[in-house]
Protein backbone atom coordinates (compact mmCIF):
# COMPACT_ATOMS: atom_id res chain seq x y z
CA UNK A 1 0.00 0.00 0.00
CA UNK A 2 1.42 3.35 -1.09
CA UNK A 3 0.26 6.41 0.84
CA UNK A 4 -0.59 9.61 -1.00
CA UNK A 5 1.10 12.33 1.06
CA UNK A 6 -1.05 14.70 3.09
CA UNK A 7 -1.92 17.87 1.16
CA UNK A 8 -1.42 16.18 -2.21
CA UNK A 9 -4.09 16.15 -4.93
CA UNK A 10 -4.46 12.87 -6.81
CA UNK A 11 -5.20 13.14 -10.53
CA UNK A 12 -6.66 9.92 -11.92
CA UNK A 13 -6.35 9.17 -15.64
CA UNK A 14 -3.62 9.98 -18.14
CA UNK A 15 -5.83 10.99 -21.03
CA UNK A 16 -6.49 14.37 -22.65
CA UNK A 17 -8.39 15.64 -19.61
CA UNK A 18 -5.91 14.19 -17.12
CA UNK A 19 -3.06 16.01 -18.80
CA UNK A 20 -5.08 19.25 -18.85
CA UNK A 21 -5.76 18.84 -15.11
CA UNK A 22 -2.04 18.31 -14.51
CA UNK A 23 -1.14 21.47 -16.46
CA UNK A 24 -3.71 23.46 -14.48
CA UNK A 25 -2.45 22.26 -11.10
CA UNK A 26 1.14 22.96 -12.16
CA UNK A 27 0.25 26.52 -13.15
CA UNK A 28 -1.39 27.04 -9.77
CA UNK A 29 1.47 25.49 -7.84
CA UNK A 30 -0.73 22.80 -6.28
CA UNK A 31 1.19 19.64 -5.33
CA UNK A 32 -0.19 16.55 -7.05
CA UNK A 33 0.56 13.04 -8.17
CA UNK A 34 -0.99 11.10 -11.03
CA UNK A 35 -2.51 7.63 -11.12
CA UNK A 36 -3.67 5.50 -14.03
CA UNK A 37 -5.17 2.03 -13.72
CA UNK A 38 -3.28 0.81 -16.78
CA UNK A 39 0.12 -0.80 -16.22
CA UNK A 40 1.75 1.17 -19.04
CA UNK A 41 -0.57 4.02 -20.09
CA UNK A 42 0.15 5.71 -23.42
CA UNK A 43 1.85 9.06 -22.99
CA UNK A 44 3.47 8.35 -19.64
CA UNK A 45 6.96 9.22 -20.92
CA UNK A 46 5.71 12.53 -22.29
CA UNK A 47 4.05 13.21 -18.93
CA UNK A 48 7.31 12.61 -17.06
CA UNK A 49 9.07 15.00 -19.43
CA UNK A 50 6.43 17.70 -18.97
CA UNK A 51 6.16 17.26 -15.19
CA UNK A 52 9.54 16.18 -13.84
CA UNK A 53 9.41 15.13 -10.24
CA UNK A 54 5.67 14.39 -10.24
CA UNK A 55 5.03 10.85 -9.04
CA UNK A 56 3.05 8.53 -11.30
CA UNK A 57 1.28 5.41 -10.01
CA UNK A 58 0.32 2.80 -12.61
CA UNK A 59 -2.02 -0.03 -11.69
CA UNK A 60 -4.91 -0.60 -9.32
CA UNK A 61 -6.12 2.39 -7.32
CA UNK A 62 -6.76 -0.02 -4.46
CA UNK A 63 -2.97 -0.05 -3.92
CA UNK A 64 -3.11 3.61 -2.84
CA UNK A 65 -3.77 4.80 0.72
CA UNK A 66 -5.97 7.87 0.26
CA UNK A 67 -6.64 8.54 3.94
CA UNK A 68 -4.85 11.91 3.85
CA UNK A 69 -5.31 12.89 0.20
CA UNK A 70 -6.22 16.56 -0.31
CA UNK A 71 -8.55 15.93 -3.25
CA UNK A 72 -9.12 13.37 -5.99
CA UNK A 73 -9.67 14.79 -9.47
CA UNK A 74 -11.03 12.25 -11.96
CA UNK A 75 -10.65 12.28 -15.71
CA UNK A 76 -14.03 11.74 -17.42
CA UNK A 77 -13.10 8.19 -18.42
CA UNK A 78 -12.76 7.12 -14.78
CA UNK A 79 -15.97 6.13 -12.98
CA UNK A 80 -16.38 7.60 -9.47
CA UNK A 81 -17.09 4.11 -8.11
CA UNK A 82 -13.92 2.56 -9.55
CA UNK A 83 -12.19 0.03 -7.27
CA UNK A 84 -10.10 1.91 -4.77
CA UNK A 85 -12.39 4.97 -4.73
CA UNK A 86 -15.23 3.40 -2.74
CA UNK A 87 -16.72 5.80 -0.21
CA UNK A 88 -14.49 8.73 -1.15
CA UNK A 89 -17.34 10.57 -2.83
CA UNK A 90 -19.12 10.78 0.53
CA UNK A 91 -16.17 12.56 2.15
CA UNK A 92 -16.17 16.36 2.11
CA UNK A 93 -13.24 18.76 1.86
CA UNK A 94 -13.33 21.16 4.79
CA UNK A 95 -11.84 23.96 2.67
CA UNK A 96 -14.60 23.97 0.03
CA UNK A 97 -17.47 21.90 1.38
CA UNK A 98 -17.36 19.92 -1.87
CA UNK A 99 -17.02 16.20 -2.28
CA UNK A 100 -13.48 14.92 -1.99
CA UNK A 101 -13.90 13.46 -5.48
CA UNK A 102 -14.46 15.96 -8.30
CA UNK A 103 -13.70 16.29 -11.99
CA UNK A 104 -11.98 18.79 -14.25
CA UNK A 105 -15.08 21.00 -14.61
CA UNK A 106 -15.22 21.58 -10.83
CA UNK A 107 -11.68 22.99 -11.04
CA UNK A 108 -12.72 25.10 -14.03
CA UNK A 109 -15.68 26.60 -12.15
CA UNK A 110 -13.48 27.61 -9.21
CA UNK A 111 -11.30 29.84 -11.40
CA UNK A 112 -13.76 30.94 -14.10
CA UNK A 113 -14.67 34.65 -13.94
CA UNK A 114 -16.88 34.92 -17.02
CA UNK A 115 -20.38 33.59 -17.80
CA UNK A 116 -20.65 29.92 -18.74
CA UNK A 117 -22.97 28.45 -21.37
CA UNK A 118 -23.09 24.66 -21.20
CA UNK A 119 -24.66 22.07 -23.48
CA UNK A 120 -25.34 18.39 -22.85
CA UNK A 121 -27.45 15.64 -24.38
CA UNK A 122 -26.97 12.25 -26.00
CA UNK A 123 -26.78 13.83 -29.46
CA UNK A 124 -26.13 17.14 -31.21
CA UNK A 125 -24.30 18.82 -28.33
CA UNK A 126 -21.21 19.43 -30.49
CA UNK A 127 -23.34 21.10 -33.17
CA UNK A 128 -25.16 23.36 -30.69
CA UNK A 129 -21.94 24.20 -28.84
CA UNK A 130 -20.22 25.20 -32.08
CA UNK A 131 -23.24 27.12 -33.32
CA UNK A 132 -23.53 29.15 -30.12
CA UNK A 133 -19.83 29.94 -30.20
CA UNK A 134 -20.10 31.12 -33.81
CA UNK A 135 -23.11 33.27 -32.89
CA UNK A 136 -21.17 34.93 -30.06
CA UNK A 137 -18.20 35.59 -32.38
CA UNK A 138 -20.51 37.10 -34.99
CA UNK A 139 -21.76 39.45 -32.28
CA UNK A 140 -18.19 40.58 -31.60
CA UNK A 141 -17.70 38.69 -28.34
CA UNK A 142 -14.40 37.18 -27.22
CA UNK A 143 -15.68 33.63 -26.78
CA UNK A 144 -13.88 30.45 -25.74
CA UNK A 145 -15.37 27.15 -26.93
CA UNK A 146 -14.38 23.68 -25.75
CA UNK A 147 -14.88 21.16 -22.97
CA UNK A 148 -15.80 17.70 -24.24
CA UNK A 149 -15.36 19.21 -27.73
CA UNK A 150 -11.91 20.38 -28.81
CA UNK A 151 -9.89 22.26 -26.18
CA UNK A 152 -10.25 21.02 -22.57
CA UNK A 153 -12.01 23.54 -20.33
CA UNK A 154 -9.00 24.06 -18.07
CA UNK A 155 -6.79 24.91 -21.04
CA UNK A 156 -9.37 27.48 -22.16
CA UNK A 157 -8.85 29.31 -18.87
CA UNK A 158 -5.14 29.57 -19.63
CA UNK A 159 -5.42 30.24 -23.36
CA UNK A 160 -8.27 32.77 -23.18
CA UNK A 161 -8.29 34.24 -19.66
CA UNK A 162 -10.10 37.40 -20.81
CA UNK A 163 -12.97 35.61 -22.58
CA UNK A 164 -16.38 37.27 -22.37
CA UNK A 165 -18.06 33.85 -22.45
CA UNK A 166 -17.08 30.19 -22.09
CA UNK A 167 -19.22 27.80 -24.17
CA UNK A 168 -18.73 24.21 -23.03
CA UNK A 169 -19.92 20.89 -24.36
CA UNK A 170 -20.25 18.63 -21.32
CA UNK A 171 -20.69 14.86 -21.17
CA UNK A 172 -22.40 12.85 -18.46
CA UNK A 173 -18.94 11.71 -17.35
CA UNK A 174 -17.93 15.34 -16.75
CA UNK A 175 -21.18 16.42 -15.15
CA UNK A 176 -21.42 13.64 -12.58
CA UNK A 177 -18.25 14.97 -10.91
CA UNK A 178 -19.29 18.65 -11.01
CA UNK A 179 -20.80 19.77 -7.66
CA UNK A 180 -22.17 23.11 -8.94
CA UNK A 181 -21.71 24.44 -12.47
CA UNK A 182 -23.45 27.79 -11.88
CA UNK A 183 -23.89 28.54 -15.58
CA UNK A 184 -25.67 31.55 -17.02
CA UNK A 185 -27.49 29.32 -19.51
CA UNK A 186 -27.53 25.57 -20.10
CA UNK A 187 -29.17 23.23 -22.61
CA UNK A 188 -30.18 19.61 -22.13
CA UNK A 189 -31.02 18.63 -25.71
CA UNK A 190 -32.18 15.00 -25.63
CA UNK A 191 -31.61 11.66 -23.94
CA UNK A 192 -31.33 8.26 -25.63
CA UNK A 193 -29.59 4.95 -24.96
CA UNK A 194 -25.86 5.52 -24.58
CA UNK A 195 -23.12 4.81 -22.05
CA UNK A 196 -25.36 2.34 -20.22
CA UNK A 197 -22.26 0.23 -19.66
CA UNK A 198 -21.13 3.05 -17.35
CA UNK A 199 -24.41 4.36 -15.91
CA UNK A 200 -26.38 1.10 -15.65
CA UNK A 201 -29.74 2.23 -17.02
CA UNK A 202 -31.49 5.28 -18.41
CA UNK A 203 -32.32 6.57 -14.93
CA UNK A 204 -28.64 6.44 -14.00
CA UNK A 205 -27.66 8.08 -17.29
CA UNK A 206 -30.15 10.92 -16.76
CA UNK A 207 -29.05 11.37 -13.15
CA UNK A 208 -25.46 11.83 -14.35
CA UNK A 209 -26.55 14.66 -16.68
CA UNK A 210 -28.88 16.50 -14.29
CA UNK A 211 -26.03 18.33 -12.49
CA UNK A 212 -25.91 20.67 -15.49
CA UNK A 213 -28.87 22.47 -13.88
CA UNK A 214 -27.12 23.09 -10.53
CA UNK A 215 -26.87 26.83 -10.02
CA UNK A 216 -28.07 27.58 -13.56
CA UNK A 217 -29.83 30.89 -14.08
CA UNK A 218 -31.51 29.76 -17.31
CA UNK A 219 -32.09 26.46 -19.10
CA UNK A 220 -33.18 25.32 -22.54
CA UNK A 221 -34.88 21.92 -22.71
CA UNK A 222 -36.61 19.73 -25.27
CA UNK A 223 -40.39 20.20 -25.04
CA UNK A 224 -40.91 16.70 -26.47
CA UNK A 225 -38.48 14.89 -24.16
CA UNK A 226 -39.42 15.12 -20.45
CA UNK A 227 -36.19 13.30 -19.60
CA UNK A 228 -34.41 16.61 -20.34
CA UNK A 229 -36.47 18.63 -17.88
CA UNK A 230 -35.02 19.72 -14.52
CA UNK A 231 -36.41 18.13 -11.37
CA UNK A 232 -36.61 21.43 -9.47
CA UNK A 233 -37.69 24.87 -10.74
CA UNK A 234 -35.09 27.20 -12.25
CA UNK A 235 -35.12 31.01 -12.43
CA UNK A 236 -35.89 30.90 -16.17
CA UNK A 237 -36.67 28.14 -18.68
CA UNK A 238 -37.14 27.97 -22.46
CA UNK A 239 -38.39 24.99 -24.48
CA UNK A 240 -37.74 24.11 -28.12
CA UNK A 241 -39.86 21.83 -30.30
CA UNK A 242 -40.06 20.73 -33.93
CA UNK A 243 -43.81 21.34 -33.97
CA UNK A 244 -45.69 24.65 -34.02
CA UNK A 245 -44.63 26.39 -30.79
CA UNK A 246 -46.76 27.66 -27.97
CA UNK A 247 -46.44 31.35 -27.16
CA UNK A 248 -43.39 30.84 -24.93
CA UNK A 249 -41.62 28.19 -27.02
CA UNK A 250 -39.16 28.07 -29.91
CA UNK A 251 -40.45 25.88 -32.72
CA UNK A 252 -41.28 25.34 -36.40
CA UNK A 253 -44.46 26.44 -38.12
CA UNK A 254 -45.82 27.39 -41.53
CA UNK A 255 -45.49 31.08 -42.34
CA UNK A 256 -46.23 33.07 -45.49
CA UNK A 257 -43.87 36.01 -46.00
CA UNK A 258 -45.59 36.99 -49.23
CA UNK A 259 -43.78 34.51 -51.44
CA UNK A 260 -45.81 31.49 -50.36
CA UNK A 261 -46.12 29.48 -47.17
CA UNK A 262 -43.18 27.43 -45.95
CA UNK A 263 -41.73 26.10 -42.72
CA UNK A 264 -40.01 28.73 -40.56
CA UNK A 265 -38.06 28.83 -37.33
CA UNK A 266 -40.33 30.62 -34.88
CA UNK A 267 -40.25 32.18 -31.43
CA UNK A 268 -43.86 31.86 -30.40
CA UNK A 269 -45.76 33.62 -33.18
CA UNK A 270 -42.68 35.55 -34.36
CA UNK A 271 -41.13 34.24 -37.61
CA UNK A 272 -37.33 34.20 -37.53
CA UNK A 273 -35.93 32.40 -40.59
CA UNK A 274 -37.28 30.09 -43.29
CA UNK A 275 -36.02 26.57 -42.70
CA UNK A 276 -34.77 26.29 -46.27
CA UNK A 277 -32.33 29.15 -45.53
CA UNK A 278 -30.39 27.02 -43.04
CA UNK A 279 -27.26 25.54 -44.58
CA UNK A 280 -27.45 22.53 -42.26
CA UNK A 281 -30.22 20.24 -43.41
CA UNK A 282 -32.78 18.05 -41.69
CA UNK A 283 -35.42 18.57 -39.03
CA UNK A 284 -32.97 17.52 -36.30
CA UNK A 285 -30.66 20.38 -37.29
CA UNK A 286 -33.56 22.80 -37.19
CA UNK A 287 -34.07 21.74 -33.57
CA UNK A 288 -30.37 22.33 -32.93
CA UNK A 289 -30.68 25.83 -34.40
CA UNK A 290 -33.62 26.62 -32.12
CA UNK A 291 -31.72 25.50 -29.02
CA UNK A 292 -28.76 27.70 -29.95
CA UNK A 293 -31.06 30.65 -30.63
CA UNK A 294 -32.76 30.27 -27.25
CA UNK A 295 -29.41 30.22 -25.44
CA UNK A 296 -28.05 33.15 -27.45
CA UNK A 297 -31.19 35.19 -26.81
CA UNK A 298 -30.73 34.68 -23.08
CA UNK A 299 -27.12 35.85 -23.36
CA UNK A 300 -28.19 39.00 -25.21
CA UNK A 301 -26.76 38.14 -28.63
CA UNK A 302 -28.36 40.15 -31.47
CA UNK A 303 -30.88 38.10 -33.43
CA UNK A 304 -29.51 39.39 -36.75
CA UNK A 305 -26.04 38.05 -35.95
CA UNK A 306 -27.41 34.67 -34.87
CA UNK A 307 -29.55 34.24 -37.97
CA UNK A 308 -26.64 35.20 -40.22
CA UNK A 309 -24.63 32.36 -38.67
CA UNK A 310 -27.44 29.88 -39.33
CA UNK A 311 -27.45 30.84 -43.01
CA UNK A 312 -23.72 30.10 -43.44
CA UNK A 313 -22.90 27.41 -40.84
CA UNK A 314 -22.01 24.23 -42.79
CA UNK A 315 -22.22 21.78 -39.92
CA UNK A 316 -19.46 19.74 -38.31
CA UNK A 317 -17.27 17.11 -39.93
CA UNK A 318 -18.73 13.61 -39.46
CA UNK A 319 -22.09 15.05 -38.33
CA UNK A 320 -24.56 15.09 -41.22
CA UNK A 321 -21.75 16.13 -43.58
CA UNK A 322 -22.61 16.05 -47.29
CA UNK A 323 -19.47 14.61 -48.89
CA UNK A 324 -20.63 14.43 -52.51
CA UNK A 325 -23.58 13.96 -54.81
CA UNK A 326 -22.89 11.34 -57.45
CA UNK A 327 -25.36 10.66 -60.25
CA UNK A 328 -28.23 12.03 -58.14
CA UNK A 329 -27.27 10.12 -54.98
CA UNK A 330 -26.22 12.07 -51.88
CA UNK A 331 -23.48 10.55 -49.71
CA UNK A 332 -23.66 11.82 -46.12
CA UNK A 333 -21.05 11.23 -43.42
CA UNK A 334 -22.70 11.03 -40.00
CA UNK A 335 -19.98 8.89 -38.41
CA UNK A 336 -20.47 10.77 -35.13
CA UNK A 337 -23.82 8.97 -34.90
CA UNK A 338 -22.43 6.54 -32.33
CA UNK A 339 -25.73 5.70 -30.62
CA UNK A 340 -29.30 4.86 -31.55
CA UNK A 341 -30.66 8.31 -30.73
CA UNK A 342 -28.21 10.04 -33.06
CA UNK A 343 -29.03 7.68 -35.92
CA UNK A 344 -32.77 8.08 -35.31
CA UNK A 345 -32.37 11.85 -35.56
CA UNK A 346 -30.48 11.52 -38.84
CA UNK A 347 -33.02 9.09 -40.33
CA UNK A 348 -36.01 11.19 -39.34
CA UNK A 349 -34.34 14.47 -40.21
CA UNK A 350 -33.21 13.44 -43.69
CA UNK A 351 -35.69 10.76 -44.70
CA UNK A 352 -38.77 12.94 -44.97
CA UNK A 353 -37.05 15.38 -47.32
CA UNK A 354 -35.87 12.78 -49.87
CA UNK A 355 -37.45 12.16 -53.22
CA UNK A 356 -35.90 8.69 -53.09
CA UNK A 357 -34.87 6.38 -50.26
CA UNK A 358 -32.21 6.09 -47.60
CA UNK A 359 -29.47 3.49 -47.81
CA UNK A 360 -28.22 3.20 -44.24
CA UNK A 361 -24.71 2.04 -43.37
CA UNK A 362 -24.62 0.98 -39.72
CA UNK A 363 -22.64 -1.20 -37.33
CA UNK A 364 -19.71 -1.39 -34.96
CA UNK A 365 -19.76 -1.67 -31.17
CA UNK A 366 -23.34 -1.29 -29.94
CA UNK A 367 -22.53 -0.78 -26.24
CA UNK A 368 -25.51 -2.91 -25.25
CA UNK A 369 -28.04 -0.62 -26.94
CA UNK A 370 -31.52 -1.65 -28.09
CA UNK A 371 -31.60 -1.22 -31.88
CA UNK A 372 -35.32 -1.91 -32.36
CA UNK A 373 -36.35 1.81 -32.37
CA UNK A 374 -34.57 2.13 -35.72
CA UNK A 375 -36.89 -0.35 -37.41
CA UNK A 376 -40.02 1.79 -37.72
CA UNK A 377 -38.51 4.89 -39.40
CA UNK A 378 -36.36 2.70 -41.62
CA UNK A 379 -39.50 0.88 -42.77
CA UNK A 380 -40.78 4.26 -44.03
CA UNK A 381 -37.63 5.76 -45.47
CA UNK A 382 -35.03 3.10 -46.26
CA UNK A 383 -34.25 1.08 -49.35
CA UNK A 384 -31.87 -1.14 -47.37
CA UNK A 385 -29.80 -1.19 -44.19
CA UNK A 386 -26.27 -2.41 -44.89
CA UNK A 387 -24.71 -3.69 -41.68
CA UNK A 388 -21.08 -4.26 -40.78
CA UNK A 389 -18.80 -4.72 -37.78
CA UNK A 390 -19.04 -6.55 -34.49
CA UNK A 391 -22.75 -6.03 -33.79
CA UNK A 392 -24.03 -6.39 -37.36
CA UNK A 393 -25.96 -9.52 -36.40
CA UNK A 394 -27.69 -7.78 -33.48
CA UNK A 395 -28.68 -4.94 -35.79
CA UNK A 396 -29.98 -7.35 -38.40
CA UNK A 397 -32.10 -9.20 -35.84
CA UNK A 398 -33.64 -5.91 -34.74
CA UNK A 399 -34.36 -4.60 -38.25
CA UNK A 400 -34.94 -7.42 -40.71
CA UNK A 401 -38.67 -7.80 -40.16
CA UNK A 402 -39.29 -4.15 -41.14
CA UNK A 403 -36.63 -3.31 -43.72
CA UNK A 404 -34.39 -5.09 -46.21
CA UNK A 405 -30.97 -5.79 -44.69
CA UNK A 406 -27.63 -7.13 -45.79
CA UNK A 407 -24.52 -7.97 -43.77
CA UNK A 408 -20.98 -7.28 -44.97
CA UNK A 409 -17.60 -7.56 -43.32
CA UNK A 410 -16.57 -3.92 -43.08
CA UNK A 411 -17.32 -0.33 -44.09
CA UNK A 412 -15.52 -0.65 -47.44
CA UNK A 413 -17.76 -3.54 -48.43
CA UNK A 414 -20.81 -1.60 -47.19
CA UNK A 415 -19.97 1.33 -49.46
CA UNK A 416 -19.45 -0.97 -52.44
CA UNK A 417 -22.85 -2.52 -51.79
CA UNK A 418 -24.49 0.91 -51.41
CA UNK A 419 -23.06 2.09 -54.73
CA UNK A 420 -24.68 -0.86 -56.53
CA UNK A 421 -28.20 -0.41 -55.10
CA UNK A 422 -28.64 3.36 -54.64
CA UNK A 423 -30.80 5.15 -57.21
CA UNK A 424 -31.09 8.80 -58.21
CA UNK A 425 -32.84 10.72 -55.44
CA UNK A 426 -31.49 8.37 -52.75
CA UNK A 427 -29.18 9.21 -49.87
CA UNK A 428 -26.42 6.88 -48.68
CA UNK A 429 -26.16 7.67 -44.98
CA UNK A 430 -23.28 6.53 -42.80
CA UNK A 431 -24.85 6.81 -39.33
CA UNK A 432 -23.67 3.68 -37.56
CA UNK A 433 -25.65 3.79 -34.26
CA UNK A 434 -22.50 2.22 -32.79
CA UNK A 435 -19.05 3.11 -31.58
CA UNK A 436 -16.20 2.48 -33.99
CA UNK A 437 -13.57 0.76 -31.86
CA UNK A 438 -13.94 -2.72 -33.32
CA UNK A 439 -12.50 -1.63 -36.68
CA UNK A 440 -11.30 1.99 -36.25
CA UNK A 441 -9.42 4.05 -33.67
CA UNK A 442 -12.35 6.50 -33.36
CA UNK A 443 -15.40 7.81 -35.21
CA UNK A 444 -13.25 10.43 -36.95
CA UNK A 445 -11.14 7.77 -38.64
CA UNK A 446 -14.31 5.92 -39.67
CA UNK A 447 -15.69 9.12 -41.19
CA UNK A 448 -12.43 9.87 -43.00
CA UNK A 449 -12.44 6.40 -44.56
CA UNK A 450 -15.98 7.05 -45.78
CA UNK A 451 -15.08 10.51 -47.07
CA UNK A 452 -11.98 9.36 -48.98
CA UNK A 453 -13.86 6.45 -50.57
CA UNK A 454 -16.76 8.67 -51.67
CA UNK A 455 -14.46 11.33 -53.14
CA UNK A 456 -12.53 8.70 -55.11
CA UNK A 457 -15.82 7.10 -56.21
CA UNK A 458 -17.13 10.47 -57.42
CA UNK A 459 -13.94 10.98 -59.45
CA UNK A 460 -14.33 7.56 -61.09
CA UNK A 461 -17.95 8.31 -62.00
CA UNK A 462 -17.29 11.83 -63.29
Amino acid sequence: MHKVPAGTTLVVGLGVSGRAIARHLTRKGIPFMLADTRATPPGVDDFHAAHPGVEVHCGSLAQLDLSEVEEVVLSPGVAPDSPGLEGLGDRVRIASGESLVVGEIALFVRDCRAPIAAITGSNAKSTVTTLLGEMARAAGWNVAVGGNLGTPALDLLHDQPDADLYVLELSSFQLETTPCLGAETVAFLNLSDDHLDRHGDMAGYRAAKLPIFRGARHAVVNAEDPMTWPETPLPALDRFTIRAPDADEWGIAEHDDGSGASAWLMRGAEPLLPCHALRIKGRHNQANALAALAMGHRLGLPMTAMLEVLERFPGLPHRGELVAEVEGVSWINDSKGTNVGATLAAIDGLGAALSGKLVLLAGGVGKGADFTPLAEPLSRYAREAILFGRDAQALQCALQERVATSRVIDLAAAMERAATIAEAGDCVLLSPACASLDQFSNYQERGEVFRRWVIEYSRRRA
